[in-house]
């Protein structure tokens, strides 16, 4: 696997595709982080990390509404071969608002609306709306 994170959107927005109630993701401290800025913008329920046959993994509780997935996009924005980087003034609402990225900045992984109140810019790891 070359690109964790990537495997863990693709992980998410599979299992919300097909209406699954969990999904587990191999652990890592940054998809920790990610998952706890999308439990915090409410796209996300619960993350559990359970250790499975000497591995640690993270068990992902999905959130649906009126029976239909909460998350309708998931995409990684910056990838292995092209990183994205954006200062605090580039960074534009997507979905007018809707939406959130997830950032990386110098202070953690954050939306880019707490990345607004901290006055800080970094690489933008994904968007979800």
């Amino acid at each position: 696997m070359t690109d964790p994170i990537a495997d863990m959107l693709a992980r998410i927005k599979n299992a919300c595709q097909r209406l699954f109630r969990t999904v587990d993701i191999p652990a890592s401290k940054v998809k920790a982080n990610i998952l706890r800025v999308l439990i915090k913008e409410g796209y996300v329920s619960d993350y559990d990390e359970v250790v499975d046959a000497g591995r640690s993994i993270l068990r992902v509780t999905l959130r649906y509404y009126d029976g239909k997935p909460v998350i309708n996009v998931l995409d990684r924005v910056s990838k292995l071969s092209c990183r994205r980087y954006s200062s605090l003034k580039k960074i534009r609402p997507f979905f007018n608002g809707f939406g959130v990225y997830v950032l990386s900045t110098s202070k953690g992984v954050m939306s880019d609306a707490e990345a607004r109140e901290k006055n800080v810019g970094g690489e933008i790891l994904c968007r979800v709306y």
